[in-house]
């Protein structure tokens, strides 16, 4: 992970508590994150209680809270698990900027390819992503991602059109490159 007074930095999942709404809120409303997301909402305490309860109920969505040396940091998710083609969506946002590093994002999206294909028996996962989010697009690359599509003037949000490109993982690519790369593991644990 990112090195911070020459030692690594632990990350971890768990799953999200009703102490870490107020955070889960602030994050999502903050304009760095939601400019690359499909909607700027405006959560409440109230709104994010029903959230959490709804998260909890569904075998189609896990989420975890991702914690960098034992703070919040941000959030990853899986969509689409009881999809019977074996196909799952996924996003994750870093909320707190000092907690962000390349190795982070690294770990986190290349060790969730190994939960989805190792432990899920999934067989792709997909991400959408706000073309002008280039970054996120080169990262996904960089872990072995293949573009599948884009699609211009995809997202409206505010009276502003948005093109997106759409990204995917396979079980198969993964099986073939995961050897080629280093990264922290970091364990997925129950939702």
């Amino acid at each position: 992970m990112r090195k911070a007074e020459g030692k690594n930095m632990s990350v971890t999942l768990r799953r999200i508590e009703e102490k870490d709404l107020e955070n889960i809120m602030r994050w999502r409303m903050d304009e760095d994150i939601t400019r690359y997301m499909n909607t700027n909402p405006k959560l409440t305490m109230e709104g994010q209680k029903k959230w959490l309860a709804g998260i909890r109920e569904s075998a189609d969505v896990a989420y975890w809270l991702i914690e960098v040396d034992g703070e919040p940091a941000g959030v990853i998710n899986l969509t689409g698990l009881t999809n019977p083609e074996g196909d799952l969506g996924w996003a994750y946002y870093m909320g707190e900027k000092r907690l962000r590093s390349i190795q982070t994002a690294l770990a986190l999206e290349m060790s969730m390819y190994d939960y989805v294909f190792d432990i899920l028996h999934k067989h792709a996962v997909y991400s959408d992503v706000f073309t002008l989010n280039q970054g996120v697009i080169a990262l996904h690359k960089l872990c072995g991602c293949e573009i599948v599509e884009e699609k211009k003037h995809h997202v409206c949000k505010e009276d502003i059109w948005y093109d997106v490109t759409f990204m995917r993982m396979t079980d198969e690519i993964w099986k073939n490159i995961r050897n080629t790369k280093k990264y922290e593991k970091i364990t997925f644990g129950v939702k």
